[in-house]
């Protein structure tokens, strides 16, 4: 969750941050990519109101990205599910860069930390991974 009212803005077009993302998840470790099964990599414009109540999230605050499904270590052998869906939110991400450097370095970023979701991994673990 991020606070909204970024200074500056850069702008892309869809195609050119489908291909950020893209671009993003071929740089993830190649063991984190091989393990990914059934889980749709999307991008939408902003997060859905049912998304932010589901999210408490306050009219200030937003999201990058969000990982909805049951992560792996959660499943129990279950391999019957519908599938795992990341979204990428373009709008706050393209509003917290400056530049198209740190947009690309914000995808990345947030795709990373949405799969760390998708295997199970908490916000505290992210954090102590990231340091």
């Amino acid at each position: 969750m991020f606070p909204i009212g970024a200074i500056a803005m850069v702008y892309v077009t869809d195609e050119k941050f489908q291909n950020l993302i893209d671009e993003s998840v071929a740089t993830l470790p190649q063991n984190h990519i091989d393990h990914l099964k059934n889980v749709a990599i999307l991008y939408e414009y902003d997060p859905t109101p049912e998304q932010r109540v589901r999210l408490s999230l306050s009219n200030y605050q937003t999201l990058f990205g969000l990982y909805e499904g049951i992560p792996l270590a959660k499943r129990q052998g279950v391999t019957k599910l519908l599938p795992d869906k990341i979204t990428i939110f373009k709008n706050p991400i393209c509003a917290s860069v400056n530049n198209e450097s740190e947009l690309k370095e914000q995808i990345r970023h947030t795709l990373w930390h949405e799969v760390a979701h998708y295997y199970g991994l908490d916000h505290d673990k992210i954090r102590e991974l990231e340091n």
